[in-house]
């Protein structure tokens, strides 16, 4: 009977090769999936906590022979065998992706799988041209050391899908290439002796239909890979789920023990300091440990112990980190630690510009640290799980996760097709939600598990809920397709608008929290409107935050044109694969992890610590400590009196005497101050010494509060007198047929007589104006992503270039000024615009822009209502007092401070990955624009206005009718300053970047405008 088995065991385990086309078989002598823990050889190696400096713990990482082919049925299929001739492959490292490596070309498509323009869906079929295939070998040489132990594979992540051989033998096979392959080696290495390991990896298999996430698609091993050895009888595995009392106090561990062979295990919880608190000894598969008021885990306070298990008679150690906390499920909200949390989040997808799946640790922690920077507390591991690392530093930095499954069949659809109802995807969606929770169960960052992503809904995620539900009842779990089904314990749409939101804010009878999986669709210049989301969420018990789409832009760094690095889209890389161009780029921050400028209002709506009004004249503010579970004792306030932009008097207050969730009025000693200038108050507070990643001195939250509010300037423009001396009145020259020519003392203007524009502006010699410039009306902007999105690229067409037929043309001598009337047609919007100008002395010149619309007519918004001019390059300095340092909009200017700037102009382009709109700036009260010698222009307004200057025009940064494939840094310089002035520019909005507008307050609708401001030449201007 023996042989028999055997035999048969042999045989199911035999290779087939019709796995990767099986979707009811996932894995073949695959090991089961248990908690992320290691073994430790001893107490201090486990103290130490460095698994690649263990005795057990051999590195498989590093360089491989490789063999590619781009065609499934080329593939070779005896690469295994140990006399295998490999001296002409290639090398590979591992970890790596082939795309990134010159075999095959990165694709990215949002939805639809990757081969969706050569190949008709029809699971569980998958291509066979096109499907690239790598086989890896290598020799190692396994520790003698390690003989008479069990030696176990980790292979991290392998896309799509893994077969396996050792010494000339087959192994096993493994799908799902988010989570690692384990595989029980001990039969077929040879200690201490030279040992050959090969595996090959299809680009694409059955399992491909369930990884239709929205990212870049590459092959290959993308994580860590290693062996490590176990005595014979161990811990197999070890659960820990901690718990509180009803009073949120004292604290246990539930403890779940898995052995191989029996025995006694010894438990051992100790603190941060490394004090033993607690030990216990499991008899049997389970054991209960006690803790009186231990320290709470969250992410505001991420106190972790350290649970060390050592089986009896063993000298291994396994160190698990716990905190203690609990979730709960009341009325319609979720409770960490007794409390309705606020998840201010984020979707992270795991993408290195150049390693593209292979994230370094020090690529995690970057990760990591800038979250904490703009105030992120909780993360989507979007849409699979990450490598282990990342669930670690959440646990010992504090981030709130969504740990999601390896689960995204978005393009079969959400109707019949969808595989969420084809039973042959059943074992798969079940096996990995089950891997899903069987790996993570002990991190205390995860507060959610996530049955998937955009993969419809059916009874295999009701399968799914139902096991996790039984499994792990001290969590909860999410899936936004199940809508308010009794299928997912969170309500958690993707990009629900602001009255969705206080709908379901207001409702009596919800009996979830809604939190949404994704929104505020961060692509390019965006962000827009995320005040009102905050609004909202901070106004309403039931709505808990949200987590925005995403983190991080995915583009990898690529050759463009001429040589020029680019951070590459979607059709960038051959013009046959399926692509959706840059909606890869959704990011708060670059792929080099530079924030972009709407990370910043993110981290302000974000931020923990509030500063309100109380009894400013007597100095008096109120703060707001939103924290739930820390007071602000670790935090001073900064705070600074600022007069016109300039600092007058500042101030700290050492200690903050503030309670989670209460305000505490504090008085400052700002001074007087009077109704002639607009007075400021400049808040901020800072940590006191360092916490985690952040260093002492940090600014953890800010606000601004008006003292004295600005008011507006008189626009009356005069002439400049001088004492005993005349005014010399400017003349006019009126007999040129081309232009209308007004000379001053010391400037001279010319004027176009066929468009009446103001074509050259000369003072002291130094021309302000390009040649062939002019001060033109302006109502367009370099369309944004949302903005094409939305179509607005033909909405507002009319805009881009409407004809301005002039109708008149004429001045006259006023009270010693030149004023100058233009009036134009304007048929195509279906209005009247006026231009005038008055002209003083000293070659200062007021200008009104007015348009008159037709009260009958439908036209559609504008981008802006303004003017711009393009000035020498010369002109690379801007001062201004208006909102700063970062370019803003009037949606999103709420993290930006009134002051004094100095920038140049290089400074004022992002370089958006897609070029677009940018550097806008809000709220200004004057702007300077000056070359090296501080000569120039200043422009006042009648109102705080908007602008801009660039080295760009408006046109290099516009794609046209539709998006072509346009990278910032291809765009080149052009020889000039092209200065904006803007009455207005329409906001950016962020509910998303597939239709939606800014909201409505936002907008330019047609109308009646009318704006006047003032240029004035400025002589030697040396700073504020």
């Amino acid at each position: 009977m023996t042989g028999l088995f055997a035999a048969l065991a042999l045989t199911a385990n035999a290779q087939s090769f019709k796995e990767w086309l099986d979707p009811e078989i996932n894995a073949v002598n695959r090991a089961p999936m248990h908690t992320n823990y290691f073994a430790y050889e001893s107490a201090d190696a486990a103290m130490k906590g460095e698994k690649s400096q263990s005795a057990n713990y051999m590195t498989l990482n590093g360089t491989w022979k490789f063999f590619w082919v781009p065609d499934a049925d080329q593939r070779p299929t005896d690469f295994w065998k140990v006399g295998f001739n490999d001296k002409g492959w290639d090398h590979m490292q591992v970890p790596a992706v082939w795309e990134l490596n010159g075999y095959g070309d990165p694709i990215y498509v949002n939805t639809g799988y990757a081969w969706r323009n050569q190949f008709q869906n029809n699971p569980p079929e998958v291509p066979t041209q096109n499907n690239h295939v790598g086989s890896y070998r290598r020799e190692i040489i396994v520790p003698a050391s390690w003989k008479g132990k069990d030696i176990i594979a980790h292979f991290g992540s392998v896309t799509s899908n893994m077969y396996l051989w050792v010494n000339g033998r087959y192994v096993g096979y493994s799908e799902d290439s988010k989570l690692e392959a384990e595989f029980d080696l001990t039969s077929y290495l040879k200690p201490g002796q030279a040992n050959l390991i090969a595996f090959q990896v299809f680009r694409w298999c059955d399992g491909t239909y369930l990884e239709d996430q929205d990212f870049f698609r590459f092959s290959g091993v993308g994580r860590d890979c290693y062996l490590y050895a176990r005595n014979k009888k161990r811990i197999q595995d070890i659960r820990v789920t901690p718990d509180l009392d009803e009073a949120y106090q004292n604290g246990f561990l539930d403890v779940k023990l898995e052995l191989k062979g029996s025995g006694n295990v010894d438990l051992e919880l100790l603190d941060a300091s490394g004090k033993t608190v607690a030990t216990a000894t499991a008899k049997g598969g389970s054991v209960r440990i006690d803790v009186e008021n231990p320290h709470k885990w969250s992410a505001e306070i991420p106190y972790l112990y350290t649970l060390r298990a050592t089986l009896q008679g063993s000298n291994e150690v396994i160190p698990v980190k716990v905190g203690f906390r609990k979730i709960e499920l009341k009325g319609d909200q979720i409770l960490v630690n007794g409390k309705a949390v606020l998840f201010k989040g984020a979707d992270r997808h795991e993408l290195d510009p150049d390693g593209g799946y292979v994230v370094s640790p020090e690529r995690m922690i970057q990760d990591i640290r800038i979250m904490k920077e703009f105030n992120i507390n909780a993360v989507r591991t979007c849409h699979y799980p990450d490598d282990n690392l990342w669930y670690e530093l959440c646990d010992k930095y504090g981030i709130y996760l969504v740990a999601e499954a390896n689960i995204e069949s978005h393009g079969m659809g959400y109707d019949e097709k969808t595989l969420a109802k084809n039973a042959l995807y059943a074992k798969a969606h079940l096996e990995r939600n089950q891997r899903n929770v069987q790996r993570g169960f002990n991190h205390p960052s995860i507060i959610f598990w996530s049955l998937g992503n955009e993969a419809g809904f059916g009874p295999n995620f009701e399968a799914c809920y139902r096991w996790i539900k039984k499994e792990d009842a001290s969590r909860a779990v999410q899936y936004e397709r199940a809508g308010e089904n009794e299928f997912t314990d969170i309500v958690c749409p993707m990009y629900a608008g602001y009255e969705h939101m206080e709908k379901y804010g207001k409702r009596t009878d919800a009996t979830r929290p809604f939190i949404q999986c994704e929104y505020a669709h961060a692509m390019g210049n965006s962000q827009g409107g995320f005040k009102e989301y905050w609004d909202l969420i901070r106004k309403y018990p039931n709505l808990q935050g949200g987590f925005i789409w995403d983190f991080v832009d995915q583009s990898v760094r690529w050759k463009g044109k001429d040589g020029v690095t680019i951070y590459a889209y979607g059709g960038d890389f051959n013009r046959y694969d399926g692509s959706d161009n840059n909606f890869c780029d959704n990011g708060l921050i670059s792929p080099d992890r530079v924030p972009n400028p709407h990370m910043y209002e993110v981290g302000y709506f974000y931020q923990n610590i509030w500063t309100e009004p109380a009894d400013l004249k007597n100095g008096e503010v109120s703060v707001y400590n939103e924290n739930f579970f820390r007071d602000l004792s670790a935090y001073y306030m900064d705070w600074e009196v600022l007069a016109n932009g300039k600092v007058i008097r500042t101030g700290r207050v050492e200690n903050l005497n503030v309670a989670p969730q209460q305000t505490a009025k504090v008085k400052l000693n700002i001074g007087k101050t009077c109704e002639c200038k607009e007075w400021l108050l400049n808040v901020k507070y800072c940590l006191k010494t360092r916490e985690g990643l952040l260093p002492a001195g940090y600014v953890v939250a800010k606000n601004q509060l008006t003292l004295t509010p600005y008011k507006n300037p008189s626009m009356e423009l005069k002439n400049v007198e001088n004492v005993n001396v005349s005014v010399v009145v400017p003349q006019v020259q009126d007999n040129d047929q081309n232009y209308l020519i007004v000379a001053g003392e010391n400037f001279r203007m010319e004027f176009n007589r066929h468009n009446g524009y103001l074509s050259r502006y000369q003072v002291a010699g130094l021309e302000m104006m390009n040649e062939d410039a002019v001060l033109v009306p302006n109502f367009w902007r370099a369309p944004t992503d949302n903005d094409f999105g939305a179509g607005l690229q033909r909405k507002f067409a009319a805009w881009k270039n409407p004809e301005l037929k002039l109708t008149s043309f004429k001045w006259e001598n006023v009270a010693d000024q030149i004023q100058i009337y233009a009036e134009y047609e304007m048929k195509s919007v279906s209005a009247r615009l006026n231009l005038t100008y008055v002209i003083n002395n000293e070659g200062a010149v007021k200008v009104t822009q007015k348009m008159t619309a037709d009260p009958q007519a439908k036209v559609s918004p504008m981008f802006r209502f303004g003017m711009q001019m393009q000035m020498p390059k010369s002109f690379e300095t801007v001062e201004y007092y208006g909102r700063g340092p970062v370019e803003n909009y009037s949606d999103r200017n709420h993290c930006t401070d009134l002051g004094l700037y100095r920038q140049s102009v290089d400074e004022q382009f992002y370089s958006y990955i897609r070029p677009q709109e940018t550097g806008t700036k809000t709220d200004i009260r004057w702007w300077k624009q000056l070359n090296a010698a501080g000569r120039g222009l200043q422009i006042v307004a009648e109102a705080p206005f908007s602008a801009s200057a660039l080295h760009y025009t408006i046109e290099s940064l516009d794609d046209g009718w539709e998006k072509g494939q346009s990278h910032s840094p291809e765009v080149k310089q052009a020889d000039l300053t092209n200065l904006c002035i803007d009455k207005a520019q329409m906001g950016l909005g962020c509910v998303n970047s597939w239709g939606a507008w800014p909201l409505q307050q936002y907008q330019l609708p047609y109308g009646d405008y009318e704006f006047t401001f003032i240029l004035t030449p400025v002589r030697n201007e040396i700073g504020f």
